[in-house]
């Protein structure tokens, strides 16, 4: 791959990565419920969780979807399930009785898994393969997933020290609330892409 090309997939892999979607609108929803330090590991399994499903679908996962089209469909309909729920999930958390007691933030394997049920996860792997390792060579599979793994986290991370500078205008337990049912209903939004292809 030529400087050209390397900085051109930095490139790719920031503006996508730094961009609104279902990972990032959750990061801003827990930096403002959690803060930043209790999101560290809902950041490292997105990125960790990313790389990692760069790199499979650059080895062979794109295979199996070439070769069984209807698994497209499938994976679009699980992805707006989950997303709906998860939707649910953050415009119902906070709840002042439940908001110290039960609701946790997203773990580092909760965060890793949600990578294979996000549409727009799978619009950046299958586009950066494409795109950036379209011969499919291990070496160069392994250098986009590298590139996206370094890019994503700090990328990501900026949603949750924007959702943790919220914090002090989400005082009391109406604005925090108004709040995540805003989230959820971008969250729900970041679908349209998805719904409309």
């Amino acid at each position: 791959m030529s400087i050209h090309d390397l900085l051109a997939l930095i490139t790719f892999a920031f503006v996508t990565s730094v961009t609104p979607g279902p990972n990032n609108m959750m990061l801003l929803a827990s930096g403002a419920n959690f803060g930043f330090r209790r999101t560290i590991p809902h950041m490292l399994g997105i990125g960790i969780g990313f790389t990692f499903m760069v790199a499979l679908v650059g080895v062979g996962l794109m295979q199996v979807f070439d070769a069984v089209p209807i698994s497209y469909t499938i994976l679009k309909v699980v992805s707006v399930a989950y997303l709906l729920w998860l939707a649910w999930k953050i415009a119902n958390s906070a709840t002042p009785e439940t908001q110290q007691a039960k609701v946790r933030p997203m773990t580092f394997v909760q965060a890793a898994l949600f990578q294979w049920v996000n549409p727009k996860a799978w619009t950046m792997a299958l586009s950066a393969i494409t795109l950036y390792a379209p011969e499919r060579l291990l070496i160069s599979v392994l250098l986009v997933a590298i590139v996206f793994g370094s890019v994503n986290l700090p990328s990501v991370s900026l949603w949750t020290v924007l959702g943790q500078q919220l914090q002090r205008f989400l005082q009391s337990p109406a604005s925090l609330r108004a709040f995540n049912w805003i989230m959820a209903g971008l969250l729900v939004l970041t679908l349209w892409p998805t719904l409309t292809t």
